[in-house]
């Protein structure tokens, strides 16, 4: 029986959002229209419009209030990004006609922004992957760190971010002890993610789930994916990793032995 995969974002959010233990770590996210831009705005100061469908973060873009720094007393303006291009907008309603320009008629979803640590002034995020085992239980089974490119807003690999262990992108912010519980923590997230989706479709086997930790250490999941990416893993120092991923996917039918 074929792997299962989800394309549709908003599906998958709104079967987490059922699950209580998984709420907190589910960032405000609605379908995109002008009254949801106006009020998530307010109560976020930046927001992500995504492609419902979509990968690699093609056509992900960001909007959030500007203001001029070296002239504050100018009226707020708003910024909207995307690759490495920006527009200012002197209203909302612009800031609207340019997004809605750009997405057309297809389903978008709006995310509440998230003040995400940095590596050397640039954002990253994490990709667990999470895998049936062949004892047909959940596990989180490597993590890797993606930095985004200089003046990116995505991190993705496909948008010229880097991979980089979440040991050297965490470590400067934790202790030993406090690393430790933030990945147990993560790893829990991992299995509660997949073993939640899995309830409605029965055929998944594996997830990539990309979090973003604040600068509060909070975490926060931002995407789902259920066709992810194995070969970043093979980068990681520690090989043993790679071997039972690989194992895993193999009892699963994703890769041949």
């Amino acid at each position: 029986m074929p792997i299962q995969r989800v394309a549709s974002k908003w599906k998958k959010t709104i079967i987490l959002k059922h699950r209580e233990s998984l709420r907190p770590y589910i960032p405000d996210t609605r379908k995109y229209s002008l009254e949801h831009l106006k009020e998530m705005l307010e109560l976020y100061g930046t927001v992500y419009v995504k492609p419902d469908l979509g990968t690699y973060g093609i056509g992900v873009m960001s909007a959030e209030y500007w203001t001029d720094e070296l002239d504050p007393s100018l009226i707020r303006q708003y910024k909207l990004r995307y690759g490495i291009e920006s527009e200012l907008f002197p209203t909302l309603e612009e800031l609207h006609a340019s997004i809605s320009a750009k997405i057309g008629q297809k389903l978008n979803l709006i995310q509440q922004g998230i003040d995400m640590l940095t590596y050397r002034r640039r954002k990253f995020d994490l990709r667990a992957l999470v895998q049936l085992t062949p004892r047909r239980t959940w596990e989180t089974t490597g993590f890797i760190g993606r930095l985004a490119a200089p003046q990116k807003i995505i991190t993705n690999h496909h948008g010229g971010g880097s991979i980089m262990t979440i040991e050297d992108l965490l470590g400067p912010y934790l202790t030993p002890k406090e690393f430790a519980s933030l990945y147990k923590e993560m790893k829990n997230v991992g299995v509660h993610t997949a073993a939640t989706l899995a309830r409605k479709y029965r055929n998944l086997k594996e997830i990539g789930l990309d979090i973003a930790i604040d600068q509060g250490f909070k975490i926060w999941i931002l995407e789902v994916n259920t066709l992810p990416a194995l070969f970043p893993f093979k980068t990681l120092r520690n090989k043993d990793i790679y071997k039972k991923i690989r194992r895993y996917a193999v009892a699963y039918g994703r890769l041949k032995a």
